[in-house]
């Protein structure tokens, strides 16, 4: 990358033009759901700039409300719920809302009433805040079915019905990674101009991976297949080096890493959480398409991650995620001994 020449570069192109560019592919199209994406981007300029200063203001420390999960919230979590909820409902082009941090879902008012729904978690990662770790929101957006009124049933749907999926980190830098169905693409904020600016054009995730990524203190707890396959990472019996781990513990982290490096990213269930820790709709889905479109895979040790069909908004799944074939190395061993 030629940073003095891209210093010097006049012709950018903002998340706003590679949108509106995307919008021109559809003749059909409205531009409901640019206005939608610009409110998304807005929600996460406002998320960036709070967690920057969260320190400055006294944002940090809990704000003494625990979730829908029994997370301790903090203050954060609390204001940037609050500002995708309005940034969202204010678009004019929502209908249903699902958020983490809310036990129902937000059925947005008549009058202002779009025909997508939105999953996410407004602020991922969060217990991280105190110690400058990348945080990040996740948002998945689908469509509702038309010609009834709106009901949970237009949320719970597999993960491939989606439209668009992707996250913003807010670490560093503030990179905002987005698929709208047809590859991946990632921007960079640019504080000087308010913009976000492609700088990761077209992503893939390599093939294979020297990485895994996986918290190691549940390991005891482990199914079979899990525990063989972090075994082959660490001594190999092909006479391939052995993988490195990486483990931040923030899934925006964790998974952005993926993206770029390859490798791979699992959180397994276990015997204390049979069905994992991560959720289906606003953790899972949007980070399998997006690996998807990037030509991995996403798996849950039964299937295909994008198959799954939802039965609750905070229900929860193992995951297994990254370069397509270290996905498929950990899908023979759930294979192998499903024939046992």
């Amino acid at each position: 990358m030629d940073h003095a020449a891209d210093a010097h570069r006049t012709d950018l192109m903002t998340i706003t033009r590679f949108v509106l560019n995307e919008q021109t592919k559809h003749p059909e199209s409205r531009g409901d759901f640019s206005i939608l994406l610009s409110h998304i981007v807005l929600g996460c300029k406002f998320v960036c700039s709070a967690v920057n200063k969260a320190g400055l203001a006294k944002l940090l420390g809990l704000a003494g409300e625990t979730n829908v999960q029994a997370k301790d919230q903090k203050k954060l979590d609390v204001l940037s719920n609050e500002v995708f909820i309005k940034a969202l409902v204010s678009s004019g082009r929502t209908c249903i809302l699902v958020s983490e941090e809310d036990e129902e879902a937000t059925f947005v008012e008549p009058a202002k009433r779009g025909k997508y729904c939105v999953v996410f978690d407004p602020l991922d990662g969060s217990s991280n805040i105190d110690c400058g770790v990348s945080i990040g929101t996740i948002f998945g957006i689908c469509m509702i079915k038309e010609g009834h009124e709106p009901n949970l049933e237009d949320v719970l749907q597999p993960g491939m019905n989606m439209l668009a999926a992707g996250y913003c980190m807010y670490g560093s830098s503030c990179t905002l990674v987005l698929s709208t169905g047809s590859g991946v693409n990632g921007f960079t904020l640019d504080p000087s101009l308010g913009e976000f600016i492609l700088t990761h054009p077209d992503i893939k995730i390599p093939k294979k991976g020297k990485i895994y990524s996986v918290n190691e203190g549940n390991a005891k707890n482990w199914d079979g297949p899990t525990t063989k396959y972090v075994q082959s990472c660490k001594y190999p019996t092909d006479g391939s080096s052995p993988k490195s781990l990486r483990y931040i513990g923030s899934m925006v982290a964790d998974v952005h890493r993926t993206l770029l490096y390859g490798g791979i990213f699992l959180y397994p269930g276990d015997k204390k959480s049979p069905n994992g820790k991560l959720r289906v709709l606003y953790e899972v889905f949007p980070m399998s398409f997006l690996m998807e479109q990037a030509g991995g895979q996403a798996f849950t040790g039964k299937q295909r991650a994008l198959d799954l069909v939802p039965e609750k908004i905070h229900e929860r799944s193992p995951i297994f995620l990254g370069s397509y074939d270290d996905v498929e190395e950990i899908k023979k061993l759930y294979a192998a001994e499903e024939k046992n």
